[in-house]
């Protein structure tokens, strides 16, 4: 069932179509997919592919927001410097080949890390964040290694916006300092004009880039899912900055 945020975008979007300066820019790098830009009251709405917006796909590494709350919540680490020690095994991406911290983990998104966390979080504990979150389809699946990159764990579009809203307004079972933390460590993007806090993620086939920009005046949450493929990863931020712009948000 279409939960009422995600009707209120359908609504909005049948009665005014896809966005096209959204669907300029996605047919200018040839993508196929979805982006959704609102502000914290929903009072521009601004969505490209609607139907697809309102389809659940792998949460991939964006899972790595709400999943650091919940390491954080947990006591598994404290702050964004504590060191998460690097199990020595050799990996293909050569930065995740050291110890690591909340911060770093978050800004090369070392799969590794979070995995480490996993083993010391119960399927039952999981279960229960995602509960209280609304996060998805809630679902973990049979492995708790990976549940959010194989497949089991998946979101759309539209729960991403409701999700970070949440995060946003600090209307979560975290505490404020932690909630806190993860706003710090998933700044990508700083100026006078603006600050921009995202994840990005990809299972192999589907890219996120997924957040919040805050202006002087206003905060814009969006969300970007596309088939993707490797070469084309930087695609995702880029569609993203792009939109902004030709919203004259940044």
């Amino acid at each position: 069932m279409i939960k009422f945020f995600s009707l209120l975008f359908l609504c909005f979007t049948l009665l005014n179509g896809d966005d096209k300066s959204f669907e300029k820019i996605f047919k200018e790098f040839n993508i196929n997919g979805t982006l959704v830009l609102t502000t914290l009251k929903s009072n521009e709405l601004y969505v490209y592919n609607s139907k697809r917006a309102d389809k659940r796909f792998c949460s991939a590494s964006t899972f790595k927001i709400p999943h650091t709350l919940i390491a954080l919540n947990e006591n598994l680490i404290t702050t964004k410097d504590d060191i998460i020690e690097w199990d020595g095994v050799k990996r293909g991406y050569e930065l995740w080949n050291k110890n690591q911290t909340l911060q770093s983990a978050i800004s090369v998104s070392c799969v590794w890390c979070y995995k480490q966390f996993a083993q010391k979080i119960s399927k039952e504990k999981y279960i229960d964040y995602l509960l209280k979150f609304n996060y998805g389809n809630k679902t973990l699946g049979e492995d708790k290694s990976s549940f959010w990159l194989n497949g089991d764990l998946k979101i759309s579009a539209y729960e991403q916006i409701e999700f970070l809203k949440k995060l946003y307004n600090e209307n979560l079972p975290i505490s404020k300092n932690n909630i806190s933390i993860v706003k710090d460590i998933i700044t990508v993007d700083k100026n006078d004009k603006y600050e921009l806090k995202a994840k990005s993620g990809w299972d192999g086939a589907v890219g996120w880039y997924v957040g919040y920009v805050k202006t002087n005046n206003k905060v814009y949450f969006f969300s970007l899912n596309a088939d993707i493929k490797r070469e084309e990863l930087n695609l995702r931020k880029e569609i993203v900055y792009k939109a902004l712009k030709s919203k004259n948000i940044l």
